[in-house]
């Protein structure tokens, strides 16, 4: 049996995860925001437990209504997914995080700001790309993925098809998936991999990929590159 015939008791196929669930103990008032924040927060049927039959689940069941609707996946401590929710208030943003304490930061953050444009699931980002109906995100972030810098795990990096063709599949025609990451081995693959799913890479020259957007916050993440030397990139591309 390979890994792909397994099943999880729930029903859901086998799929390694590698990335870390939880860090640090969390504060008491990280715990108040998980306990009662979180909930009215988070889609309804993404996981195999509660959509077995993996039935769609459309941004218009996760807002409410039929505004236009973003995707990040893997938002860290929030900063940008925050930042966008605030800069567009008429967008719904879905931010997907399955490192507890991130997802801990980001409320403490909304919570602070009082945003109600935002839906967060705390979990793999496969898992939403399921059940996203096909053409109904209208633009997408990968911000400082988890490099895996050894070659043999380059396979676990979200630019690999495992991940793209599913995100290529929910992102509208003409839709906007952007990349940032400071490292150039990364850049690489990106640049390789995600034109194949059926996207444009759009630069009009050498200058574009170390100037960040217009929109553009720096993310804790950024900032760590930038102390220990490492040069930012920022990819944009475009669904065909």
């Amino acid at each position: 049996m390979t890994d792909t015939d397994k099943k999880h008791p729930s029903g859901a196929p086998w799929r390694n995860f590698y990335g870390r669930f939880k860090g640090k103990t969390l504060r008491d008032s990280q715990m108040d925001y998980l306990d009662n924040d979180l909930g009215p927060l988070m889609p309804k049927n993404i996981d195999w437990e509660e959509n077995p039959d993996r039935a769609p689940v459309s941004p218009a069941d996760i807002f409410g209504d039929t505004r236009e609707a973003w995707l990040e996946v893997g938002f860290g401590g929030g900063e940008h997914l925050v930042h966008q929710a605030a800069q567009n208030p008429d967008v719904g943003v879905i931010g997907c995080e399955p490192f507890i304490n991130g997802v801990a930061m980001l409320l403490g953050k909304l919570r602070d700001r009082n945003l109600s444009n935002v839906s967060i699931y705390p979990g793999d980002a496969r898992n939403m790309l399921d059940v996203l109906p096909e053409a109904s995100i209208s633009r997408a972030f990968l911000l400082y993925p988890d490099p895996w810098p050894k070659k043999r795990h380059h396979r676990r990096r979200f630019v690999t098809p495992e991940h793209l063709i599913p995100l290529a599949r929910v992102l509208k025609p003409g839709a906007i998936f952007r990349v940032a990451t400071d490292i150039p081995d990364y850049v690489r693959q990106t640049l390789v991999e995600v034109p194949k799913q059926g996207f444009d890479w759009l630069a009009e020259g050498p200058a574009d990929w170390r100037t960040p957007w217009d929109d553009w916050i720096s993310t804790r993440y950024e900032q760590k590159a930038l102390r220990e030397g490492r040069v930012p990139h920022y990819l944009t591309f475009r669904r065909r």
